[in-house]
């Protein structure tokens, strides 16, 4: 003989809420009940009946099972269906097991639930800044436009009491459920309501400030603070300046992408900068001391004699600061030597007499070592 329906057993339909299972029990608790029903078998196998029905609908986990599996998922069925095996085999028991079945078929097998807060969406922004910026660090202010709750109706979409109401379609869960049937007994879906579009409620009042959505589009101003040492495509983040959240969730967080442009004088590899610097043939071969431009000034480097062309020095501590840490970078200077196009006849009698002096070939048919010096350092 198969089983009543529990909802049929208390007079009620699917979608009830608690508080009206409770009211219903109560109600037949009072006529059933065998202390009301002296020698009354029949009052008694009621109350029993109605009974057991209580324990399941009014327990959201049993309910839940009972609305998925029907009698299968009740006392002597959902049990023993679980002790065939299929935990040990590695299927996880009774719901990984209809999960394996219809966990691709249209949202079957799904968890009957009220939606609950959700987290706002997170935000991206773009900030531009120049390698002395990003050097110095220090805070700057940006203009973002995103959604808030709206202040008047404090994210209720209405700002009367009685202007919204539990949707009747899904009383208030959300979401519809459709029985089918399947070789287990009767399987339930859940799908998101259509009357009130998942939310639970509608809203018969809508606030006018922002039309009943609970949230409006503000643009606002946020510090943000730069740590020095910055690079191209750091991230920072500013915990809940994001979009608001949704029914009374918190908001997203706002991430701040930093864009360093290309400086003009300085390439960066790290914390590391790097710089050129032109030097003659003569401060080449005799040696220099020359004022450097550095991110934040001027430096001296020292040039030995006979610099080859392509040689670097490093400047300790003249970089960037260090973004994880303390002290800074260096500043590495390449040297490129320079070879003049024109020389007066005074400037070529000496190189001349240089090369003489050095037992060097010189002029134009032989390829001297004029010629040789320009093809070295490149001829410019």
């Amino acid at each position: 003989m198969s089983k009543k329906d529990y909802y049929e057993i208390l007079g009620l339909d699917r979608n009830a809420t608690e508080a009206e299972i409770k009211k219903a029990y109560r109600r037949l608790a009072k006529q059933y009940h065998p202390d009301l029903n002296k020698d009354d078998t029949e009052a008694e196998n009621k109350f029993k009946e109605m009974k057991e029905a209580y324990d399941v609908l009014s327990d959201p986990q049993k309910r839940d099972q009972y609305d998925r599996f029907g009698h299968q998922a009740g006392p002597g069925g959902f049990e023993g269906f679980g002790g065939t095996g299929f935990g040990q085999a590695g299927f996880g028991g009774i719901d990984e097991i209809f999960e394996q079945f219809f966990g691709g078929m249209g949202g079957m097998g799904s968890r009957r639930r009220q939606r609950g807060p959700e987290q706002g969406d997170h935000l991206r922004y773009d900030l531009e800044m120049t390698l002395e910026e990003a050097f110095h660090g220090g805070e700057k202010v940006i203009t973002i436009p995103r959604t808030e709750v709206c202040p008047d109706c404090d994210g209720k979409k209405t700002q009367s009491a009685a202007g919204s109401q539990t949707c009747s379609s899904c009383g208030g869960s959300g979401q519809q459920q459709y029985t089918r049937s399947t070789p287990f007994g009767r399987f339930v879906s859940m799908q998101v309501c259509g009357s009130c579009r998942g939310e639970g409620v509608i809203i018969k009042d809508p606030c006018s400030t922002c039309s009943g959505q609970g949230r409006i589009v503000q643009e606002r101003k946020i510090e943000i603070k730069i740590p020095p040492g910055v690079e191209d495509g750091s991230r920072l983040r500013v915990s809940g300046g994001g979009e608001a959240g949704v029914r009374g969730g918190p908001s997203g967080d706002l991430y701040v992408v930093l864009r360093v442009r290309p400086h003009k004088v300085f390439q960066r590899k790290g914390s590391d900068l790097w710089i050129e610097e032109s030097i003659s043939i003569s401060q080449a071969a005799l040696g220099v001391e020359k004022e450097v431009p550095t991110i934040d000034g001027t430096a001296s480097l020292r040039i030995p004699e006979g610099t080859q062309h392509g040689a670097t020095f490093r400047l300790k501590g003249q970089g960037m600061p260090h973004l994880r840490g303390s002290g800074r970078g260096d500043l590495r200077v390449k040297v490129k030597v320079h070879v003049p196009r024109r020389l007066t006849p005074r400037q070529k009698e000496l190189l001349e007499e240089l090369a003489y002096l050095s037992g060097e070939e010189v002029g134009v048919e032989s390829k001297g070592f004029f010629d040789r010096m320009k093809d070295a350092f490149g001829g410019g």
